[in-house]
Order: C-alpha cells, then structure tokens, then sequence
C-alpha cells in the first residue's frame, strides 16, 4: 500500500472537501472544518507541508479510510 506523504494545506482542504466536509471558520492559522457523523471538528493548518501524523489523525476524526484519501488525492 501507498505511504501517506506531507502535502500542502490546500490540497489537504480540496481532499476533505470532496469527502463532504464544510469549512465552518478559521482560528488564526488553523482552519477548522466539520462533517456530518464526526465526533469533533477537522482542525487543517495552513502549513506548506502538513506532517504525516496531522493528515492521519484528520483521516481518522473524519472517519475516512486509507484507500479513500488516495482515491480522493488522485481526483484532486
């Protein structure tokens, strides 16, 4: 399987929004999305590369598999 890699913040947020997550504010450098089903908001900084970790814990949060995220990342 596919390594998760740092990526851009953009692109992260384009990932996340193509798995129906909203955009409800921004607190300083964070932006902070919800999904419908989600325990907690997706919290995405705005970092040139968002570390591994970050990108699995929002995966997690918003319930959304491995597979999915690469499926979505090549759409985007």
């Amino acid at each position: 399987m596919a390594r998760i890699t740092p990526i851009h913040w953009r692109k992260l947020l384009k990932i996340f929004q193509a798995e129906a997550c909203i955009l409800v504010g921004q607190t300083g450098d964070h932006l902070e999305l919800k999904k419908a089903g989600a325990k907690r908001r997706i919290v995405i900084p705005k970092y040139r590369d968002i570390p591994v970790f970050i990108i699995e814990n929002n995966l997690k949060t918003a319930g959304i598999s491995r597979k999915r995220y690469f499926e979505l990342q090549q759409k985007v």
